[in-house]
C-alpha cells in the first residue's frame, strides 16, 4: 500500500469487525488540489481507508496467513458527507462472509456519528508464492505485522 489511509485501530474481534480512525490533517498533500478552496477528502481515499481497515480484519482473523489482500470488488457505495481537515472518519468493517479466497464486509465510515461513506466490499486474499509461502510472502507478512503492530499496540504483537 502506498500511502497508509488509517492512523490507529480502535477495536478488533477477529473474524467479526474491526474499527479503525483517519484524523484527517491538513498537512495531507493531496487536500491542497482536492480542493484549494474547499479542503475534502476524496472519495476514492475514503473507500481506500474501508478497504484498508477491511484488510486489517482479514489479516488478523487468518495470523496474517497471506502477503497480499486486495479490493476484488465495491458494491452499493454511497457517499453522504465530506471529510473535513481536523475530522476524525472512524471506519467500521463486519465480517458478512467467507468464500474460498474472496471475503464479504459491510462497511461504513462515519464523522462524528454521521454516516459519510458506507459500501459493501469483496476483498481478495493470497500470496505471490500461491500455496506455498515464497521468500517474498513471508518478507511482505513480516512488514505488514510491524505496521500492524504500529497501527494497534493494545491488541499485543502480530
Amino acid at each position: 500500500m502506498r500511502f497508509t489511509l488509517i492512523d490507529r485501530i480502535t477495536d478488533l474481534v477477529p473474524g467479526e469487525r474491526i474499527m479503525a480512525t483517519k484524523c484527517l490533517s491538513l498537512a495531507e498533500e493531496y487536500l491542497q488540489d482536492h480542493f484549494p478552496k474547499f479542503p475534502v477528502m476524496p472519495g476514492v481515499l475514503m473507500l481506500e481507508a474501508m478497504t484498508q481497515t477491511s484488510a486489517w480484519l482479514i489479516r488478523a482473523s487468518e495470523d496474517f496467513a497471506h502477503s497480499v489482500v486486495i479490493l476484488h470488488e465495491a458494491r452499493n457505495v454511497k457517499y453522504a458527507d465530506f471529510v473535513e481537515p481536523g475530522e476524525v472518519l472512524t471506519v467500521t468493517a463486519d465480517w458478512v462472509k467467507q468464500e474460498g479466497s474472496l471475503t464479504s464486509l459491510k462497511v461504513k465510515g462515519t464523522v462524528a456519528g454521521n454516516m459519510a461513506v458506507s459500501a459493501k466490499l469483496v476483498l481478495k486474499r493470497y500470496n505471490v508464492g500461491g500455496d506455498e509461502l515464497t521468500p517474498t510472502d513471508r518478507f511482505a507478512i513480516s512488514k505488514l505485522k510491524e505496521v500492524f503492530n504500529l497501527l494497534y499496540p493494545e491488541g499485543g504483537r502480530a
